[in-house]
């Protein structure tokens, strides 16, 4: 098999990093790796904020209840970027307002992500590993705010990396049937039955990995994610729309 795909298949969530710092010639080859993501209409409607300032790192962990973030060896922000070309379309003579539209923070949307998971991607290939941080959305005023970001911005995902100091277990996923339809969507009668299997299989993932131990169901996270929903995050559509975007819900 090939080995990018034997990577990308043994993918696990990094939590624990040993304190070493990534090579700059490493880091330029992710940060090469991201700048040739696909990207929707070409735009390239996302920036990286590289985060180094250790009082930053520590509002952040504040807002993402999450300690490590000031321990990760690297951390970027991707951010939703229409500001920029926002600025070219004005220098160039444009005078409308498209750049404001839902469509466009939505392209920025994929770009970001895209290029997140390509950059990790070329962070596995290097022999390291990474974690997500959306937990950033519990508070993105805050995180608006902490990078000074100007209007037609969005920060979206954060992503830390570095050498792992953790050998976790590949967690379990549901069955892909359960998620691929063909020529519709693949809905299911009963899918808490379709998923009793997948119950059982996480709940014996939780109790026997090394740290962290619960003793926990999918489904029954589902409906824990969903009681514990961060409040602020039900204001992201405000955030959004103070950031410039029209939202045209009327």
């Amino acid at each position: 098999m090939n080995e990018m795909i034997k990577k990308q298949l043994n993918h696990r969530t990094i939590r624990f990093f040993k304190d070493k710092q990534v090579a700059p010639e490493q880091l330029n080859t992710i940060l090469e790796v991201i700048n040739q993501t696909a990207s929707s209409n070409a735009l390239q409607a996302f920036s990286i904020i590289r985060v180094t300032d250790q009082e930053k790192r520590s509002k952040l962990a504040e807002i993402t209840k999450q300690a490590y973030i000031t321990k990760v060896p690297e951390l970027f922000i991707f951010v939703i970027d229409n500001y920029r070309n926002a600025t070219i379309a004005k220098a160039k003579g444009y005078q409308g307002e498209s750049y404001r539209s839902m469509d466009f923070f939505f392209q920025g949307a994929a770009d970001s992500y895209l290029a997140a998971q390509n950059a990790t991607n070329a962070i596995e290939a290097l022999g390291m590993g990474a974690v997500y941080f959306g937990s950033i959305l519990n508070d993105a005023q805050a995180v608006v705010n902490l990078f000074n970001l100007p209007e037609l911005t969005f920060p979206i995902l954060g992503l830390g990396f570095g050498y792992p100091d953790d050998e976790p277990q590949l967690k379990p996923r549901m069955n892909l049937k359960l998620k691929l339809g063909e020529n519709e969507y693949p809905k299911r009668d009963d899918i808490v039955v379709d998923l009793a299997a997948y119950d059982q299989q996480m709940q014996e993932y939780y109790d026997t990995r090394d740290k962290n131990r619960r003793v926990d169901s999918f489904t029954n996270q589902v409906v824990a994610k969903y009681q514990s929903a961060p409040k602020l995050r039900a204001e992201l559509l405000r955030v959004v729309q103070r950031q410039g975007y029209q939202l045209n819900l009327e």
